[in-house]
């Protein structure tokens, strides 16, 4: 009877150890799934997003913003670092300030003569300049062309403003121009004249230069001597010809055939007159690549602003700091609103997408339409495109639903692309 609580007490102490032993196991299986919980989320894909904008419908920022949710609907912990891009055409200012620029507005003379609000991007003393937002398209009111009077007077304006706020490197973003003036207009704002034969200024636009008698370049603003000047284009026409300025972008800016002929004539005349002003240069740039970017304007930099031609998309993407973001990445998610035929030549998705191939990782593209064929995207360095029609084949509401449905495509992408 004595012995039977020692038994008791005997009994209590293995019922304790085992419980001990059972906490210990309960308490390492619960470490390694944690250890197991923090290697799934090491080994989770880091996605890099740098698309451009979806034209009409989404901004390259809103791009980023939509795919990003439908990434995070199927992992909610997905690493994603957003680089909007553009390259160099409309939106390239507001690539650069989605990327850290700080953004600056002023008052400059429209395409048609009227002022508008114009911004540039500025980071210590590198500007982006678009001339775009002083020269474009998208400053006409709705059905109004101006093919021969279109001026780009307000893009030297804004040039002058980045200068006055300190650049010493300006990237001149020049695409989806109103314009087709050689960059007469944007060589006046800064000090050129361009007389007729009564010695009075040509009318504003490319059409007037077939009046021009003398240029005088020695007006310009000093500055420029001492400025690195990028010319950021996607395109590499010369400036007159059958693969010329007012040929190939004419049409698109309301130019009838006669006024290409006009506007081709008009720009041959001013490479001559320019000839005689500075010299053998002048005919050398007006058929060097770029010279047609923006109807001339790409011409009036080389030859009167001492700028050099670099692609777009190649310019922007080290002014934002791609390379950096490129090497966290696993995963990388380009596009913009069609992938086609043109997204081969030095359009946004084709750079990075061979910026990324350099490195080893790997590129999915998203787009409204998809135009070209496995083996294009495969060539270009894109191992998939996902396109918005392929959620939605009413083309109009991919328009007019473009960031919902974009949202799905990001979905989809998270399921087969993301671990797990």
């Amino acid at each position: 009877m004595g012995r039977e609580p020692h038994r008791e007490i005997g009994s209590q102490r293995r019922d304790c150890l085992d419980a001990s032993k059972a906490r210990k196991a309960r308490g390492s299986k619960v470490a390694d799934a944690a250890v197991t919980a923090e290697s799934e989320r090491a080994q989770a894909r880091r996605v890099l997003i740098a698309a451009d904008k979806f034209k009409g419908s989404l901004t390259a920022v809103q791009v980023a913003q939509r795919v990003t949710a439908g990434l995070r609907r199927v992992d909610p912990e997905v690493r994603v670092e957003a680089l909007p891009v553009a390259d160099g055409g409309d939106g390239t200012v507001a690539a650069a300030v989605a990327g850290g620029f700080e953004r600056r507005e002023v008052t400059v003379t429209g395409p048609l003569g009227t002022e508008v609000i114009a911004a540039y991007a500025l980071r210590g003393d590198t500007a982006v300049v678009e001339m775009a937002e002083a020269s474009g398209l998208q400053l006409l009111p709705e059905g109004v062309f101006a093919p021969l009077t279109a001026t780009t007077y307000g893009s030297g304006e804004l040039l002058r403003a980045a200068l006055d706020a300190g650049a010493r490197t300006i990237v001149f973003g020049v695409g989806g121009s109103a314009t087709t003036d050689g960059g007469a207009g944007m060589l006046a704002a800064l000090g050129a004249r361009f007389l007729d034969e009564d010695g009075e200024p040509v009318a504003p636009g490319g059409g007037p230069l077939r009046d021009l008698a003398s240029a005088d370049l020695s007006g310009l603003d000093p500055r420029f001597a001492e400025v690195d000047l990028i010319l950021a284009s996607d395109v590499d026409n010369p400036l007159t010809g059958p693969k010329g300025a007012p040929a190939v972008y004419g049409p698109q800016k309301g130019a009838s055939p006669e006024d290409v002929e006009t506007l081709d004539a008009a720009l041959a005349h001013f490479a001559v007159v320019l000839e005689k002003s500075v010299g053998p240069r002048a005919a050398e740039h007006a058929k060097a690549p770029g010279a047609g970017a923006a109807g001339g304007i790409g011409y009036g930099a080389l030859v009167g602003l001492g700028a050099r031609f670099r692609a777009g998309i190649d310019v922007m993407l080290d002014v934002l700091g791609f390379g950096p973001a490129l090497d966290r990445a696993d995963l990388v998610i380009t596009g913009e609103g069609s992938l086609d035929e043109q997204t081969l030549h030095g359009k946004a998705p084709a750079g990075v997408a061979a910026a990324a191939r350099a490195e080893g990782v790997q590129v999915v593209a998203v787009c409204g339409r998809l135009q070209l064929s496995e083996e294009a995207l495969v060539n270009a360095g894109i191992s998939k495109a996902y396109p918005l029609t392929a959620e939605e084949p009413d083309v109009a509401k991919c328009i007019a639903e473009a960031g919902p449905i974009l949202e799905r495509v990001g979905e989809r992408i998270g399921r087969e692309q993301l671990p797990g």
